[in-house]
């Protein structure tokens, strides 16, 4: 039996070492090597060894078109993230739907600590029979303590256990309906030299997974880290191979949890779900419009706009404070949204509108702890800031959609009908959209008038 080799590799030019080296000989670069194994044909990586049959040309034109075997979350939200509704005609186990999670996929969820991700991925466990839970971070004991708190004197199996080839094992043995791995930097291969956590244990950890995956068709989540920065801790490649990537963000200080996709090989990519964190655990909230406005007050500085998550619309307030500053470079600080984009509408503000905004500092929050990027809010910011500098507050029953351009016009978005029917069923009147206001004089003229 052949011995695994274990060789350190420069990912920016593949210079090959023995061992580690802070700067690569070839290229130059600095901490650039990843410890790889050289053959993974031996020992217990010989049961990944492909199939002839994955290797074969095969002609798309010649294949029967089949739908996604999906396993029901339990939760409807989390169904519509990973795509799709469940399907309540379905007359197979009542288990298997026709939205949530695809059989045989790798899900990487990621978030901040602390922000529930452990939580909603226990409620998950519960939810589908026959769950394996592995830990490698809490004892048994501990994940007892969560499952009594969200569903008391309920069972769960737990593996305590972070050698990655006993847990494939363990898992070709259990059969598991889902697996559920918390978390992926903790994992670690006695096949490599590097510690848990490092470039070369996770990104080998990940692929293992993802090959037991695919062979027994059952579904893993992975819990990820995150850095400062807020990114996925770990190599890129980490992302690239699963199929699914799922953020929970929110603020800790707020009860509401948005969980968002940013890949998905089986849906959309632009879907979100939103959760109200609970002493019982992760509470879906069906009506997120009326629940994000619930506190809303009519005042200067609030505005209301309608955003599109997927194909649902919901209805958000943009708060914004313009105040006298005493620095010689004003701020333009904003939260839930892209501050160059919030320099940008500061500008068209002071160029088409004459504002002098030059001595102001700026402020605006998107309330709820939401972040909104699409070019939708536009209107809504700059009417919100309008409203603060000139301390007015916009006529009542106001929704504010559409895109600011460098002109000073209003442009048309996508889903504008979507966004108008959704503002009428929670009962604003005044939508100001490209179709009423051409561009911002006239959002002016319109909203800061009672109707």
């Amino acid at each position: 039996m052949a011995k695994l080799i274990s060789t350190y590799v420069c990912q920016q030019c593949g210079y090959k070492s023995p061992a580690y080296l802070g700067k690569c000989p070839q290229c130059d670069s600095w901490n650039s090597f990843v410890e790889e194994l050289e053959n993974l044909k031996t020992g217990n990586s010989k049961t990944y060894k492909r199939g002839v049959q994955q290797n074969q040309i095969i002609d798309l034109a010649k294949l029967t078109k089949t739908d996604y075997k999906r396993l029901d979350t339990g939760i409807e939200e989390f169904n519509r993230v990973l795509g799709g509704q469940p399907d309540k005609q379905d007359k197979l186990a009542k288990s298997l739907r026709a939205g949530g999670i695809v059989l045989g996929s790798l899900v990487l969820v990621s978030g901040d600590p602390g922000i529930g991700k452990s939580t909603l991925l226990t409620q998950l466990a519960l939810n589908v029979n026959n769950s394996l839970y592995v830990a490698g971070e809490e004892s048994a004991q501990q994940i007892k303590i969560r499952v009594d708190r969200l569903t008391p004197n309920a069972g769960l199996k737990v593996l305590n256990e972070t050698d990655i080839d006993l847990i494939v094992e363990a898992i070709k043995s259990e059969k598991p309906s889902l697996v559920i791995v918390d978390s992926i930097q903790t994992l670690e291969t006695t096949d490599l030299e590097s510690v848990a956590g490092s470039v070369g244990q996770v990104r080998e950890s990940a692929h293992r997974l993802q090959r037991l995956a695919k062979d027994l068709h059952i579904p893993i989540f992975l819990v990820g880290h995150v850095t400062k920065e807020g990114t996925v801790a770990g190599p890129k490649t980490l992302e690239h191979v699963v199929d699914v990537v799922l953020s929970l963000e929110g603020d800790p200080g707020n009860m509401f949890r948005i969980l968002r996709v940013t890949k998905n090989r089986f849906g959309p990519t632009d879907e979100v779900g939103v959760f109200e964190m609970e002493e019982k655990g992760m509470i879906e909230v069906k009506n997120p419009s009326k629940i994000f406005l619930d506190q809303k007050v009519n005042a200067p500085g609030s505005a209301v706009t309608a955003i599109l998550t997927g194909v649902r619309p919901l209805l958000v307030e943009i708060q914004a404070l313009v105040t006298k500053t005493s620095l010689p470079s004003p701020r333009r600080t904003g939260s839930g949204i892209d501050n160059n984009r919030l320099q940008l509408l500061v500008a068209v503000l002071q160029k088409r509108l004459g504002l002098p905004l030059y001595d102001q500092d700026v402020f605006v929050n998107v309330t709820g702890g939401l972040k909104v990027f699409e070019p939708a809010a536009d209107l809504a910011i700059c009417m919100s800031i309008i409203s603060s500098f000139k301390d007015q507050t916009l006529a009542p029953k106001s929704v504010f959609i559409g895109e600011v351009g460098l002109l000073g016009e209003v442009r048309q978005v996508r889903g504008i009908d979507k966004r108008s029917n959704e503002a009428k069923k929670l009962g604003f009147t005044n939508i100001i959209s490209p179709e009423k206001a051409k561009n911002l004089a006239q959002a002016v003229k319109f909203s800061l008038q009672q109707p």
